[in-house]
């Protein structure tokens, strides 16, 4: 019944080699997360920490935009890598440079001119917009920096090389939390900039981080930029990013709206302050357990584009994606086993204690905590089959449609409904939120079973300087 997962020895050693880089990169950028919420968290009251939450709404939304536009460059990077054609991958990556500095920029304008009508579509708690506008208003602009460098790192990623993004993220996790202890609390004759502090933190960081980056990419010899194909990437490469990217683009930005709706949902609930806090130390906890989970979709995305860019037969790739798929389900019917003793013993003890929660936040981030942990497993195969298998695939516009129809057309709706009308405890917001996992499930596992994601997407090898 599983003979499908007898891939050999070299098929889970380059799992492995993948997934290890993308855990730790994502465990250091998580736990800078979780770093940035307990620093604020030791701030007087609740509100820094929900305004801070509060603030990286949007800033979470343009985050996706700009995973989406690297996720389509990687649909057709890895699949040039599967070919070797290193000048179809510096066309591609062009792209995705110019794309990503085209909404990262006016969004950073947006947020630095009008922060408190911004934050004001988000909630109606005067305090928090109030506090949100002052963290919005410098960190935006860290966005600019972060879209040319994800994109770039992401191009590595799907040429087997995820190690480049781990050391740099982890210089720059490592100069945000010093920055944070410097300027939120006022360390080494620094004013003590609270909230703002943070945000300022955040924004020196991705700035030294994109320098890093732009000093590897123009001395790296393992791939070597070329600026006539970078700069000008011609209409025909053009063409098949804007096919393939923009499915994954607005999946992502309709995604992170969608998601962002529902910490909007819960500022607007009674007890608002107390959600969004539990929220808040929920969602890190949440995202540093599960980067293994989540590390393999990433990996099954590269693994699945190789092997259609190397020429693999249908049925091979077909084999290699159920296993990527099974292996996710696995890994996080496991890892929601841990996450549910690591709260009771770990978390609810020794973690909460360090913020300084109310009695009522700290039994709603455990309720969160319990719901994720259960609802993971099936969290994992959806990621490993939507982001990793289909897009890799190419399949990008039927992944979307798994994607987005049961959170805008059941979990959100319910949400609301629940949340806003009918005024009900936070825990049925919360299990109508993870709702969704079991409709992306059935959807996914029939469009898997079809075959009709297996695409190749690159075309002939360019000759062209349009």
């Amino acid at each position: 019944m599983f003979s499908y997962l007898n891939k050999g020895k070299t098929f889970y050693h380059d799992l492995i080699k993948l997934s290890v880089p993308i855990v730790l990169q994502n465990l250091v950028i998580h736990s800078l997360g979780l770093v940035d919420t307990f620093m604020v968290g030791r701030l007087p009251g609740e509100i820094p920490m929900a305004a801070v939450t509060l603030a990286n709404v949007p800033i979470f939304v343009m985050q996706l935009i700009v995973f989406g536009l690297q996720s389509g460059a990687s649909v057709l990077i890895s699949q040039y890598w599967g070919k070797k054609d290193t000048d179809a991958i510096n066309r591609v990556l062009g792209i995705g440079i110019y794309a990503g500095a085209a909404v990262s920029i006016p969004f950073a304008l947006v947020m630095f001119f009008f922060p408190a009508s911004f934050m004001g579509l988000f909630s109606n708690n005067a305090p928090l917009v109030a506090v949100a506008a002052g963290y919005a208003r410098i960190v935006g602009f860290s966005c600019v920096f972060n879209s040319v460098t994800q994109v770039y790192l992401g191009a590595q990623r799907s040429m087997e090389k995820p190690s480049v993004g781990l050391c740099i993220s982890s210089v720059a996790m490592l100069s945000n939390t010093f920055l944070n202890w410097v300027l939120i609390f006022g360390m080494l004759g620094a004013p003590a900039m609270g909230v703002e502090g943070a945000a300022l933190a955040t924004l020196i960081s991705c700035v030294l981080e994109f320098v890093i980056t732009a000093v590897y990419a123009a001395f790296s010899p393992a791939f070597r930029l070329r600026p006539v194909l970078l700069l000008r990437p011609g209409t025909l490469l053009l063409r098949s990013y804007v096919r393939y990217a923009t499915p994954v683009v607005l999946n992502e930005t309709l995604w992170g709206l969608g998601t962002s709706l529902y910490p909007t949902i819960m500022g607007h609930m009674a007890e608002s302050t107390e959600i969004l806090t539990a929220f808040t130390i929920a969602g890190n906890i949440d995202r540093v357990c599960t980067v293994a989970v989540f590390a393999l979709a990433n990996a099954a995305a590269i693994i699945v584009g190789r092997e259609i860019g190397a020429g693999g037969r249908s049925d091979r790739v077909y084999e290699v994606g159920a296993a990527l798929n099974t292996v996710a389900f696995a890994a996080g019917l496991a890892t929601g086993m841990v996450m549910i003793a690591a709260t009771f013993l770990v978390i609810a003890p020794c973690i909460y204690p360090f913020f300084g929660l109310s009695a009522r936040a700290a039994a709603i981030s455990t309720m969160m905590q319990m719901v994720t942990a259960l609802f993971l497993a099936t969290r994992a195969f959806n990621a490993a089959n939507i982001v990793g298998v289909l897009r890799g695939g190419g399949d990008v516009r039927a992944a979307s449609m798994i994607d987005l129809v049961p959170l805008w057309g059941l979990a959100l709706p319910l949400s609301a409904l629940f949340g806003l009308v009918w005024k009900l405890d936070i825990l049925w917001v919360f299990l109508c939120i993870s709702a969704e996992n079991i409709v992306k499930l059935i959807l996914g596992i029939y469009r898997f079973r079809s075959g009709a994601w297996i695409n190749d997407v690159t075309q002939a090898p360019f000759t062209d300087h349009n």
